[in-house]
């Protein structure tokens, strides 16, 4: 029979996220053994999880029968500690995609406007789309945000501006001074969304927190994860610092449990690893560094970048990233953000990276 329920009208104007390959789906497909691929599609932290995070993890096996904490008292308190802000700042989400989507619910629907970047992260849009809202997209400069121009874009109907600082999936940080302008020029009844998952990569990221801590920016809210330098992408954990009024409406909307047990033991025990955050920001910039040095030897075009991934230019990204795969290594090409020249490198471990080098400069001697 057919299917005859008419869907929300929405949906019809929804982009899909079309998210990095997984290994097994790949070692399957082209038949290889899943050990003989590499993925560095999709941002992950290539030294896996703080050790505490995992310890803390097998200890907290046994209680999987039991719903977790629901206000997740313990990691807020911890959060709100190390942050120096009141708890009442702090949501956490399913992800910070989750935090994401929650602001559309309390704040979007028709008759209402998105301020974005082009080449923004591909969240945002669909956000924007679910709930009907507008989308207003800024042209980007020098492959990031264009931050006076999209200040100039808010009309009376703006309720959201969204800001990724470093942007995904280009990498490019927005200069410091433009950002405490956007910040302080923001007019009343827009949210600034700063979404900062990238921002342990800096080496000297912008504190936004005193604006949110003291009250100076009711409307700026700071949306974080632990999936990148925290290397829980697989738990889903990300969190927003924002006005309590905020933090109250994004979680009278949020689901129930959004966040499991397993995933709030983890950050708990992740947040103290130092030595964990400070290796993977050492292997990272070693990587970096290998990958600007290749690229230049080889008179490739890249954008320099404030993350732990990389965008070079390649020619045909679709072609390249198929004959990489083909290789056993899993890159993302851009096609879906309007840059179908480039493919995005995630680093990797350094034999990770040397592999990458070896079959991108193989596959771009064949084509």
């Amino acid at each position: 029979m057919k299917f005859t329920i008419r869907f929300n009208p929405t949906l019809a104007a929804v982009p899909r996220y079309q998210p990095g390959r997984p290994i097994e789906e790949v070692a399957r497909e082209l038949g290889l053994a899943p050990e003989a691929v590499i993925k560095l599609a999709s941002n992950e932290n290539p030294l896996g999880p703080s050790p505490r995070a995992l310890a803390a993890l097998r200890n907290g096996l046994d209680q999987v029968h039991l719903y977790p904490d629901g206000n997740a008292y313990y990691l807020k308190q911890r959060l709100a500690e190390k942050l120096d802000v009141d708890p009442r700042h702090l949501a956490l989400g399913n992800g910070s995609n989750e935090i994401l989507e929650l602001i559309g619910h309390a704040l979007l629907g028709p008759g209402t406007d998105v301020v974005v970047s082009d080449y923004a992260f591909a969240v945002y849009p669909i956000v924007t789309h679910l709930f009907g809202a507008n989308l207003i997209t800024v042209p980007a400069r020098d492959y990031g945000h264009d931050l006076p121009a999209m200040r100039r874009a808010i009309t009376p109907r703006t309720r959201v501006v969204f800001v990724a600082q470093p942007n995904n999936p280009t990498g490019v940080a927005a200069p410091e001074a433009e950002i405490q302008q956007l910040v302080e020029d923001l007019p009343p009844g827009v949210l600034l969304v700063m979404d900062e998952a990238y921002r342990e990569y800096q080496e000297k990221p912008l504190d936004l927190l005193p604006w949110v801590r003291e009250g100076r920016q009711p409307h700026l809210v700071l949306a974080r994860t632990f999936s990148k330098i925290y290397g829980l992408a697989g738990l889903r954990l990300g969190y927003a610092v924002g006005h309590p009024d905020l933090i109250s409406a994004l979680d009278q909307v949020r689901a129930p449990f959004n966040v499991n047990r397993l995933a709030q033991e983890a950050a708990l025990a992740a947040l103290d690893d130092r030595e964990h955050l400070e290796r993977t920001r050492a292997n990272n910039a070693a990587g970096m560094r290998a990958y600007e040095q290749a690229f230049r030897a080889a008179g490739m075009a890249w954008v320099p970048s404030a993350a732990n991934f990389i965008l070079v230019r390649v020619g045909d990204g679709q072609r390249v990233f198929e004959r990489m795969q083909e290789r056993g290594v899993i890159v993302r090409p851009m096609g879906g953000y309007r840059l179908p020249e480039w493919v995005r490198i995630t680093v990797g471990t350094p034999a990770e990276n040397e592999r990458c080098i070896a079959a991108l400069l193989e596959v771009m001697a064949s084509i």
